[in-house]
């Protein structure tokens, strides 16, 4: 089943057990399925339906970040309830040990070996993980940090 109907049939079921915080984050996960479909004029795939959940993650995760920093512990406890609900329409998370292993060959084929080549290098690391839950953040770090050391 296409993550989109698998959405619309959780908020269903979300109705029926009257779970309001689930709902409200369904809800927003559908609406940004149907502005993403909108823009580009066609029904999104399962691929591109994950690009937006996981924006939608990364965009929590910031939210947290900030709350926490403006001592909202009620608001950084409500975005990572949302979390927990979005993230199930992700796949697992990518093994660190993975993770490593593609930055290590991206840099050999592509010959990097200054920061000058950080945008090659992720280019082909985020292609080799293409599927897989990444974090950006983090496997931009771990680039920056091998080739600081190459």
């Amino acid at each position: 089943m296409p993550i989109v109907d698998d959405v619309s049939a959780a908020i269903a079921d979300a109705m029926r057990r009257q779970d309001r915080a689930r709902l409200s984050a369904l809800r927003m996960l559908k609406a940004a399925f149907m502005n993403r479909s909108v823009e580009k004029g066609r029904d999104l795939d399962d691929g591109e339906a994950r690009q937006v959940v996981s924006s939608l993650v990364k965009q929590r995760k910031d939210a947290i970040e900030q709350f926490t920093k403006g001592d909202r512990r009620d608001l950084a406890e409500k975005e990572a309830a949302e979390i927990v609900v979005l993230e199930a329409y992700l796949p697992p998370a990518a093994d660190p040990a993975a993770i490593d292993r593609a930055v290590v060959e991206a840099i050999a084929e592509t010959g990097a070996g200054s920061a000058k080549d950080m945008g090659r290098v992720m280019k082909a690391v985020m292609a080799k993980l293409a599927g897989q839950n990444v974090d950006g953040k983090m496997v931009n770090e771990l680039v920056r940090a091998k080739l600081g050391t190459a």
